[in-house]
């Protein structure tokens, strides 16, 4: 399923979410520019979990070279899909988390979500020496905090029908707990394979963000979150 919007109008203007899209995009615009010289910049920054896990590896780094990359990896981008699909998921779902939270509690959860993801990418994949990039994690915690805030909210979505996509109006429950049965499945099915230590997606980040969002959400509210009951339609 692919979200196009939600009718869930926001509070304010999400400053802090609309500075996070402008800084992925201009460090993938930098990206761009970087030529040859782009492979040795996503290895010095992307997150490789063998850096931090195999002493043979770690030693030939400083702690700062070893540990910097778990928060430069989410503003990093391996292409325009991978680029445009983060930061239009972000768009849709994180005005509102940000309304809810106020600017400097958003922030302060998106980086936390981000590195809960970077973790649990770590843990699950020990050994890999590939630089996992991508802002998913992050992201994945914004969607974890609208399903507990937001689960009525209408998402016009893209939906495959056999050979064909429709446009379907979803409750956000319903669209965002699909997306994290998903990776549920396709990180279990990731963990059963052989094929670990090649690039793909990051399943784990993705479940560890989503949940680290609804954590840190419980947190952030003195565990008490106040879902909204209203189902806005278009």
């Amino acid at each position: 399923m692919i979200p196009l919007r939600d009718a869930n109008p926001s509070r304010g203007t999400a400053t802090v979410n609309l500075a996070v899209i402008a800084a992925c995009v201009v460090v993938f615009i930098y990206e761009l520019m970087l030529g040859q010289g782009l492979e040795p910049f996503l290895f010095a920054y992307g997150l490789i979990p063998a850096k931090l896990t195999q002493p043979s590896i770690s030693v030939h780094f400083s702690v700062m070279e070893r540990t910097l990359p778990l928060f430069t990896s989410m503003f990093l981008h391996g292409g325009w899909l991978h680029l445009v699909g983060n930061m239009w998921t972000l768009y849709i779902f994180g005005d509102n988390v940000e309304g809810e939270l106020g600017h400097v509690r958003y922030l302060l959860f998106y980086i936390l979500s981000g590195l809960i993801a970077a973790a649990i990418q770590v843990f699950t994949n020990f050994d890999s020496r590939i630089p996992t990039i991508g802002a998913s994690g992050a992201v994945a915690g914004v969607m974890g905090a609208y399903f507990i805030l937001y689960p009525h909210a209408r998402i016009l979505a893209f939906v495959p029908v056999f050979f064909f996509f429709t446009l379907m109006e979803i409750p956000a429950y319903v669209f965002l707990g699909f997306w994290f049965v998903l990776q549920f499945f396709s990180g279990t099915f990731s963990l059963l394979s052989s094929a670990q230590n090649v690039g793909g997606v990051a399943w784990w980040a993705h479940i560890g963000g989503f949940a680290g969002g609804v954590l840190l959400l419980f947190v952030f509210t003195g565990g008490r979150p106040k879902p909204h009951r209203h189902a806005r339609g278009f």
